[in-house]
């Protein structure tokens, strides 16, 4: 008979072992209600993921091991012995730790596996804390024969095959992959070649979803057949997924399947997600930030609305005396539009008291002015417990086109892998999502189109000292996120004083960003985890003519 799954995408909080495992023994009734003889959870659902170097606190892992046996109790307590539940968990062998799928059923661990490919580049570091595993897991369910691996196994060699000759009838995935733009269906095109490897056998991957630090969880998790979308939950929400294994011979069934979202929306419900989880699992209940009434914080905000709620966003205007009225309108506007608690905190007089006695002038005494307002944020933060949230982009963070313990402060940067191009798109995305839904879009339209300013000087505008930002952002891909060098750049076209320009602002901005505060990554290279360079080093780019793959 046809064997009913559930695919559990939950959202689990790194260390929460008593939340964690609450979250399995309610969606367990929930697919029990619902008739599902297997439940299957995510990667490291009992733990958290990534656990980092927590894995390597046996006392940790041994919390971690009480944990489990308590929900393989309470399964059998509440009458749901019976289901198979499938769920992640840090393990132990040989006095190490490994990234563990755990069986459970009648009370008792009935499997455990080891994953065995442990990735080591970008975001991850598991190789160098876990152990990696050796063997296979095939289980059986009612009668069914089912393979189990975790996350990296299928996307590297190696386990899948080891499954086949048996009789494996479906390969179940357990998945904490991290969001990044396009990686939906790179998932999608991996799972369909593991199941050709495997005669064609349907795939159930599962992923969890919310924000843990400066990752974010998209969920997303389908079950495929060949090249076929069988089932698929939505991305960004926790969700419960129930299908049916057809009987061997018989064609697979289809569930629900979830539309894909637009590239936009999807990178906006990243933000707010990545935000909403960071804000929530650390305690806060309000964030405040600068509202400048330029683009940057205007889409801070709005993400920021959307993730706690407007009247949870303290917005505040520091105006200083080279703001202009437009500025200041454009702030109370989208304070409004948003329900946020709208403040007006002029910087001049406490500008002019640290002039009175230290007088700058130039860049020093623009950066006081952004000093002073990072000072204004945090001490409303010490006061009244706001996250502070740091409004700048990746364009900005590139290029060190910020001050140092001014417009850098705070706690958090929604926006932070996100460049400047892409901050007018996902503005105009959210003011047309709001539209569509017969809602007063959230941005000022003159927060769009304005020409962008600090306003730390009379008539300042940022491509005062920048390149026009798209072809500053086209630079900035290459270097950055392609490592590609100053002769590529200059034989694909770009002109020479703008790329020299270019790289020697990212080179020289490196400390910066290590000070920057941690956001969501969204792209396939974000500061920090995915990109380590040192801040101590004369390495500058060559004026040479690219290498070809042959030469050393």
């Amino acid at each position: 008979m046809p064997l009913r799954i559930a695919l559990a995408q939950i959202d689990t909080c790194v260390g929460d072992l008593d939340g964690n495992t609450r979250a399995v023994l309610d969606r367990t009734r929930r697919a029990a209600d619902a008739g599902a003889r297997m439940v299957v959870f995510p990667e490291m659902t009992v733990t958290g993921y990534p656990i980092e170097d927590l894995a390597l606190r046996a006392s940790f892992r041994r919390g971690a091991e009480a944990a489990l046996a308590d929900v393989a109790t309470a399964l059998v307590d509440h009458g749901m012995g019976d289901v198979t539940v499938v769920l992640g968990m840090v393990g132990t062998r040989a006095g190490r730790p490994t990234n563990q799928a755990v069986v459970l059923r009648g009370g008792e661990v009935t499997a455990r596996y080891d994953k065995r490919h442990l990735p080591n580049y970008g975001v991850f570091d598991e190789f160098r804390i876990f152990a990696p595993g050796t063997t296979s897991c095939v289980i059986d369910v009612d009668g069914r024969t089912i393979g189990i691996v975790i996350c990296e196994d299928i996307w590297q060699d190696g386990p899948v095959e080891a499954l086949t000759g048996h009789g494996v009838e479906l390969l179940v995935v357990l998945n904490g992959s991290p969001y990044e733009e396009g990686k939906i269906h790179q998932r999608a095109e991996l799972a369909t070649r593991r199941s050709v490897q495997l005669g064609g056998v349907p795939v159930a991957y599962v992923n969890m979803v919310g924000g843990q630090d400066d990752l974010v969880f998209d969920g997303g998790s389908f079950v495929l057949a060949g090249g076929e979308i069988l089932a698929r939950s939505p991305q960004f929400v926790e969700d419960l997924a129930v299908w049916e294994l057809a009987e061997p011979g018989q064609p697979q069934t289809h569930g629900t399947i979830a539309p894909p979202l637009h590239p936009d929306e999807e990178v906006y419900r990243a933000l707010v997600t990545g935000l909403a989880g960071y804000v929530k699992k650390n305690g806060f209940t309000r964030v405040a930030l600068g509202m400048s009434g330029g683009i940057d914080s205007a889409l801070v905000a709005a993400i920021a609305a959307d993730a706690i709620g407007g009247e949870n966003v303290t917005g505040v205007s520091m105006p200083s005396r080279w703001s202009s009225d437009h500025s200041k309108d454009d702030a109370a506007d989208l304070a409004q539009r948003i329900g946020a608690d709208y403040r007006v905190q002029p910087i001049k007089p406490v500008v002019d008291a640290f002039e009175a006695g230290l007088p700058l002038d130039g860049v020093a005494a623009e950066n006081l002015q952004a000093r002073v307002r990072g000072m204004i944020l945090m001490a409303i933060s010490n006061a009244e417990g706001h996250l502070v949230l740091a409004t700048g982009n990746k364009t900005e963070l590139a290029v060190g086109y910020s001050t140092i313990y001014g417009d850098a402060v705070g706690g958090y940067a929604p926006i932070k892998d996100v460049d400047k191009s892409r901050v007018w798109a996902l503005s105009r995305w959210r003011n047309n999502h709001a539209v569509d839904r017969g809602e007063i879009p959230p941005i000022p339209e003159n927060s769009i189109t304005k020409p962008p300013s600090a306003e730390l000087r009379p008539g300042q505008v940022d491509q005062d000292s920048l390149p026009p930002y798209d072809l500053l952002d086209q630079v900035l891909d290459a270097y950055v996120e392609h490592a590609e060098g100053r002769g590529e750049l200059l034989a694909r076209g770009f002109d020479p004083q703008v790329v020299d320009r270019v790289l020697s602002l990212v080179d020289r901005a490196e400390w910066k960003r290590r000070q920057y505060p941690l956001g969501p990554k969204v792209t396939a290279l974000a500061f920090g985890r995915d990109r380590r360079l040192p801040v101590t080093s004369r390495w500058r780019e060559p004026i040479d003519t690219p290498t070809t793959s042959t030469e050393l």
